[in-house]
Order: C-alpha cells, then structure tokens, then sequence
C-alpha cells in the first residue's frame, strides 16, 4: 500500500534535518527540482502569478491557484506545499480552499492575514485583518480538512505593519487555535530569525527570499536556530527570468541562436521531462500478431 503524499510529507518534517522545498510554478520547475534530490516542493505563488501574467498582488483566484497546484502534484511523486494565500475570503473560502487543495493532492498550504487583496510579503504597506478574524480562517482550515496529515500552516505578516512581539503573538494564536505550523513572515535580522523557534509554541516555517526584508542565511544555520521547513520561492522564477533576458539579448544582438546554458538537445530536454515512460506507453498495447498479419 503507498504511502499519501501527506504522510510523507509529516514524516520528513519529523526528520531531524530541516526540510527545505525550493518553489516551482510550474510542472518543468516541479521535476527539475525532483531530479536535484529535493524530498519536497514548494508551490510559490509569485510565480504562480508571474506564470499568468500579473505581479504577487492577490490578483489570482483560488481556483487558478489550485489548479496550478494539481499540475505540479501531477508532474512529480512527491509532498507539495502550496501557498494559498489569504483563504480567498471569509471561513466559507478558507473551507472550500483546503477541500479543493485536498482533492487536488496537495499535502499542505498556508493561509495568512493579510487583507485581500493581499500583497507579496516582502513588498512594503501590507494590512492586515483582525487577529480574531486570522484565528477564525486558521479554524475553518482545520475543521475542512479530512485527511488529518494534510498540514495547515498559520502564516503572519504582522511584522513590518505591527511589530515583531505582535507576529509571535498572532503565530501562537494560530497554533492554538489548530495550525500545525506557523509561518512568521519576514523577520528582519539575525536577531530575530533566532528568536521566532523559541518564542513561538510550535513548529516554525522560514522563508528564504533573496533581495527581501529578511537577512541571508545558510540552510544550516536556520536548522540549527530551530525551523522544521525552509522554503525557497522564488529562485528559479527569479533565475528564469535572468537567463531569459540574456538569451533574448543574445538572440538579438547577434541574430543566431544562442548556446544555452547546459547546451542540452532537444531529445535530451524531453527525457528530463519523461519521455521515455511515454515511449513505452506509445507501443506496449498494440498486438503484434495482428499487426505483422495485416502487412
């Protein structure tokens, strides 16, 4: 019998190591980070948002979100967390959020206080909603989920708007109130990276953003400073759209082709992305017999 993707998913964050799930937006982002050696992947939703268009300002709806998660849990065998940002409204939204992500095969999201629409949470002038009504979204979560594994983690941004003593005490409420891991955004030292393990009641999440509000740090040392799960968002999105523009560049400057990086063929390319399994597919119920017959 196979194990569910959310069982898996509780089993590495009991692991002694921290888990670190780098972000994919999408299902060639989701297997090139299978294929690195990476137990879990994280689905960013700046890069959800970046795939259709628009900046991380709340601009895309709950189903256009869900549905990116299906294509990534689809495209690889393993737990993938997704960002569901605000819950998309009120309890009601937040119940039929998990119940969408859970029949979609996600093994865990995140919901965060924000008011909708909601902003990226290394952007300036974010607001927030009440904490009672935070509490309230965290509770609704819990109580949609039928798959007790399915991880809820409560996520704050009351940071830069509110003070750091006000983050701790919105990410304990949350873990009161049922979120199996909290997710205090953006903490902006050392200082206070260190402080988030010991002051909040439970299990901790850290966003690692490269160019936020929050310091750079080694995956080890965040481990040693106490967090169960890393997550990396935006460096391939990010990385993307770097090579992109030099390819671009390139392409246009000298009006040939330019080699990529990894020079990779085309075959070699759709390897990576399972061509031979479909190869096999392509051919293994036809009847030979029949077929050397009819010529």
């Amino acid at each position: 019998m196979s194990v569910s993707s959310t069982a898996r998913l509780r089993a590495l964050l009991a692991a002694p190591d921290m888990l670190v799930a780098p972000g994919a937006y999408d299902g060639i982002t989701a297997r090139l980070i299978a294929q690195a050696g990476f137990p879990a992947v994280y689905m960013t939703g700046a890069g959800t948002a970046a795939t259709n268009g628009y900046p991380d300002y709340g601009l895309i709806t709950m189903s256009e979100m869900v549905d990116n998660a299906a294509r990534i849990v689809r495209s690889v065998d393993l737990p993938v967390i997704a960002d569901a940002d605000t819950g998309y409204g009120n309890e009601l939204n937040v119940y039929r959020t998990v119940q969408e992500h859970e029949r979609a095969g996600t093994a865990g999201i995140h919901i965060e206080d924000q008011v909708a629409p909601k902003k990226c949470g290394h952007l300036d002038d974010k607001v927030l909603v009440p904490v009672d009504e935070f509490v309230a979204k965290i509770r609704a979560a819990v109580s949609a989920r039928r798959d007790p594994d399915f991880l809820i983690i409560a996520r704050t941004d009351a940071r830069a708007p509110l003070g750091f003593d006000e983050a701790v005490r919105r990410s304990n409420a949350a873990l009161v109130a049922g979120a199996d891991m909290a997710f205090l955004e953006a903490p902006q030292t050392l200082e206070e990276m260190a402080a988030v393990p010991k002051l909040v009641h439970g299990p901790c999440l850290l966003n690692v953003v490269r160019g936020g509000k929050s310091p750079e740090i080694r995956m080890d040392d965040a481990q040693a400073m106490g967090y169960r799960l890393a997550i990396v968002p935006g460096m391939l999105f990010q990385a993307v759209v770097g090579v992109c523009d030099q390819m671009l560049a390139a392409l246009k400057t000298n009006k040939v082709h330019p080699v990529m990086p990894g020079d990779a063929t085309v075959r070699e390319v759709f390897a990576r992305m399972g061509s031979a399994e479909w190869d096999v597919i392509r051919t293994k119920f036809r009847d030979t017999e029949l077929a050397s017959a009819a010529e």
